[in-house]
């Protein structure tokens, strides 16, 4: 059963459930399986550094080591930003109503990558409060220390959770149009070969 989350828009509150849009439903997908000479499925194991022992699926882990190259606890860690402060968790989206008051356009939202789409189940009456708006936050399945930009809109009569992070590029631009001389009369051409 799909978590429910709760959105505030002009002092209601709209209950609602997120359903993750398969992407795999929407456009389909291919995969490439590996058989040998018998027609068995081929499957893919790991080698150490020598290329001696063969480690099967599972066999491998991952560590925290310090410095030193001693184990380091998970638990011992803390997360700090990069001017070395303590940083400060995001709440989940699910833990308390999440106020819609943030409008963005269109043209901002073309400057996100989107990674998840949710339809919003039990939506019919907000989505006629959203209208043709694009509302904006900041979205956190669970309580973490960085959050995705998020985006609610209506389209064709449901309401959709759109979910992703800012592109971070630069446009380019020409300061001085170029400008292309006049090609000089071409010499003739030797049918000799010249090595020099």
């Amino acid at each position: 059963m799909a978590r429910t989350m709760t959105f505030q828009l002009d002092g209601a509150e709209y209950p609602v459930s997120p359903v993750k849009v398969d992407r795999k439903k929407l456009y389909g997908w291919s995969e490439t399986i590996a058989l040998d000479d018998e027609g068995r499925e081929c499957k893919s194991v790991t080698m150490d550094e020598s290329g001696t022992f063969i480690i099967p699926p599972g066999g491998l882990g991952l560590g925290l080591l310090s410095p030193d190259g001693l184990w380091v606890e998970r638990s011992s860690l803390k997360a700090v930003r990069e001017d070395g402060s303590d940083a400060v968790p995001v709440p989940s989206s699910y833990a308390a109503p999440v106020q819609l008051g943030a409008v963005v356009d269109a043209d901002e939202l073309y400057n996100y990558n989107i990674t998840s789409v949710y339809e919003l189940d039990g939506a019919e009456d907000l989505v006629s409060a959203v209208g043709d708006k694009i509302f904006t936050f900041t979205y956190s399945y669970r309580d973490s220390f960085e959050g995705s930009s998020a985006f609610v809109l209506a389209a064709q009569g449901a309401l959709f959770l759109l979910t992703g992070f800012k592109s971070e590029y630069e446009m380019l631009a020409l300061t001085e149009a170029a400008v292309i001389d006049e090609l000089e009369e071409e010499e003739e051409v030797s049918d000799e070969l010249d090595f020099a």
